[in-house]
């Protein structure tokens, strides 16, 4: 099981990745994120806790994007 330092980390990584590249798809940010999908997972969630990010369902998939971006 991964540590919260870990899980933190990674949720920085793809606020950065999203404040770079604006709103992508769940799965651009699983490759950006350079760590397991179970731990992207987790950081997207930490992400959407802390009202951060926003997840869009689309006809072609699911998208995440910065809160306000």
């Amino acid at each position: 099981m991964n540590n919260v330092a870990e899980i933190g980390d990674t949720a920085g990584r793809i606020w950065n990745y999203l404040n770079a590249h604006g709103k992508s798809s769940v799965s651009a940010v699983e490759k950006a994120a350079k760590a397991p999908k179970r731990q992207v997972h987790m950081a997207l969630g930490w992400l959407a806790r802390e009202d951060k990010i926003e997840l869009l369902e689309e006809s072609r998939g699911l998208y995440v994007s910065l809160k306000g971006g």
